[in-house]
């Protein structure tokens, strides 16, 4: 394989003038918070090593990335029934918008919206109280980076219920439509802590690696998902895992990723890698500025993209 050790560090040598670019979610008073001055890359290929640069070591607020493990979860829950409650087209709007969740009678567009995200959500927590359903979701991401350091960030958690009137209107239009089962205070309980998960991009790019190995955990040598559910998990980062910036991503850089308004993006090279880059500065779809600009520069050095080299 290409030297990818040489590749990071030609990426991180190039954009290191330009780090913090962007805004930082200001929305969100502890994202706010956040130093816009780092970044990180690291990749992990399915034999089990690990590439990295820059600030992949420092923990960040995952934030959206954390649906695609409750998608998992609510998948290995209900398997094909959850698409009766969720859609999986691009949605072509504002990742919190409710105007299409009115138009559509209560389904959400896909799964990586926030109201899709919040009905996911609820088919997670049946069956458990809301802490039960938070640590699942903990245990299933320790499990994943085989690393019991993955932590949920209490003050983020704290600050998005604080400010997340936007989540409580979808929720009760959801409810209101019967496409919630459970009370809403407990389902965004849990969704605003599962978006305070916080991870190093080293954490991150282990924890997806199954996507990017057929549904396996290569290095530990253990199932996690069906080689078929895997491939449609990936085809759904790759139409909607960036919101009205999916189309632009998968032009651009060509690879199934899911990107956090913590200015996290994880993508997967289906059979060869997984990664994740973090740079906190945002553009104007919530989307990681300099992250995706590395993301693009990594696969035309790889030739990684899915529609070929």
């Amino acid at each position: 394989m290409t030297n990818l050790q040489a590749i990071l560090d030609g990426i991180y040598t190039e954009l290191k003038p330009r780090i913090g670019e962007g805004r930082v979610a200001d929305y969100i008073p502890d994202l706010a918070k956040v130093d816009p001055n780092q970044f990180g890359l690291t990749v992990t290929t399915v034999d089990g090593r690990i590439y990295s640069v820059g600030d992949s070591a420092v923990p960040f607020s995952i934030q959206s990335i954390s649906k695609v493990f409750m998608l998992t979860l609510a998948l290995g829950k209900v398997g094909e029934q959850l698409w009766k409650r969720v859609g999986r087209e691009p949605s072509g709007s504002a990742f919190n918008s409710i105007v299409q969740l009115e138009q559509e009678s209560g389904i959400p567009r896909n799964p990586f919206i926030n109201a899709g995200a919040i009905a996911v959500t609820d088919v997670v927590i049946s069956g458990h109280a809301p802490r039960e359903a938070i640590g699942e979701l903990l245990r299933f991401v320790r499990y994943l980076s085989d690393d019991d350091g993955v932590t949920i960030d209490g003050q983020v958690a704290k600050s998005e219920t604080h400010t997340g009137f936007r989540n409580f209107a979808l929720a009760n239009f959801m409810k209101a439509y019967g496409n919630l089962e459970h009370p809403v205070e407990h389902v965004l309980g849990v969704y605003f802590h599962q978006c305070a998960l916080s991870m190093t991009c080293e954490q991150l790019a282990k924890a997806g690696l199954f996507l990017a190995a057929r549904g396996s955990n290569p290095v530990a040598g253990l199932s996690v998902v069906s080689p078929k559910r895997a491939r449609r998990i990936n085809a759904l980062m790759l139409t909607c895992g960036h919101y009205d910036g999916s189309g632009d991503f998968a032009y651009h850089v060509g690879l199934p990723g899911k990107s956090g308004v913590g200015g996290g993006i994880f993508a997967v090279a289906p059979g060869i890698a997984s990664m994740a880059v973090w740079s906190p500065g945002l553009n104007k779809v919530g989307n990681s500025q300099l992250g995706a600009v590395a993301l693009e520069m990594l696969a035309a050095r790889t030739g990684w993209s899915v529609f070929g080299d």
